[in-house]
């Protein structure tokens, strides 16, 4: 097959433009699994750290410990920095309940970067404040 001079590179130029699409997309779904898991391990946590407060006699020293050896068990950096709020006397239903809330900032790993090359003046890319809330009925 004999090829004109116009259609020359043409192959490399289509494959220049592609691959940086295709890279994109490809760390783009790895990077939002990855916030996904975060926030279920959140979640989780704050499940975790409910059930620990809705038992009568535990203090909120017993919840937050419970929440981060949670989130430590889970791998989440900054476990031990996280702030989380404990709040013993919600309305659940005619009963009381305890509110667990866990505040985490998640960083991108890759899209970060690949932001800030793109535009290095911007204010996006710095950390995402991920929440996570659980509310259970006391027990007594």
């Amino acid at each position: 097959m004999k090829r004109s001079k116009s259609e020359r590179g043409a192959a490399l130029l289509e494959a220049a433009i592609t691959i940086p699409m295709l890279l994109l997309v490809s760390v783009g779904i790895f990077e939002f699994g990855r916030a996904y898991q975060t926030w279920q391990v959140l979640t989780n946590a704050a499940r975790e750290g409910a059930r620990v407060a809705a038992v009568g006699g535990t203090t909120d020293h017993d919840v937050e410990a419970a929440v981060r050896t949670y989130m430590a068990a889970e791998r989440l950096g900054n476990a031990g920095t996280a702030p989380i709020a404990v709040n013993r006397k919600v309305a659940v239903g005619a009963q009381t309940g305890s509110e667990v809330t866990i505040q985490y900032p998640f960083s991108f790993i890759l899209l970060d970067p690949a932001v800030r090359f793109v535009r290095p003046a911007t204010t996006t890319g710095g950390p995402l404040m991920m929440s996570a809330v659980a509310i259970m009925r006391n027990e007594s």
